[in-house]
């Protein structure tokens, strides 16, 4: 099992810049991917931006430029970059770690969420 713990959301101006931290409980050469997603009231789950254990790096169109994902493998943490926050990037950030298919099964683990809220 694998958990994960995140931190660092919080209240920011627009413009503003965050660094969200994905903890997980396990090397991250173990996972094959590392996503984060968000939630804004009201609306889908949408992912923001992934990294695979190969290095592979994905965003969502609406952050391009702005977001950047990046691993530390010693503290066994996954950072989401976040500059030029806007109000719309407001929402609850995920972290999902994909393990892939485990005994027949396609196996991730979500952390608890945490808050961004950007203020105009």
């Amino acid at each position: 099992q694998v958990q994960l713990l995140e931190s660092f959301g919080g209240l920011v101006l627009a413009g503003g810049s965050l660094r969200l931290s994905c903890a997980a409980s396990v090397s991250i050469f173990s996972i094959n991917a590392i996503v984060w997603y968000r939630q804004a009231s009201g609306k889908q789950l949408e992912l923001v931006a992934a990294i695979t254990s190969c290095g592979s790096l994905n965003y969502a169109d609406s952050v391009k430029g702005r977001f950047n994902i990046y691993r530390d493998n010693a503290k066994k943490k996954v950072y989401l970059q976040m500059n030029s926050l806007k109000p719309e990037d407001t929402a609850v950030y995920y972290c999902n770690a994909v393990l892939g298919v485990v005994a027949g099964f396609y196996t991730d683990y979500w952390g608890q969420g945490t808050q961004v809220t950007v203020s105009s």
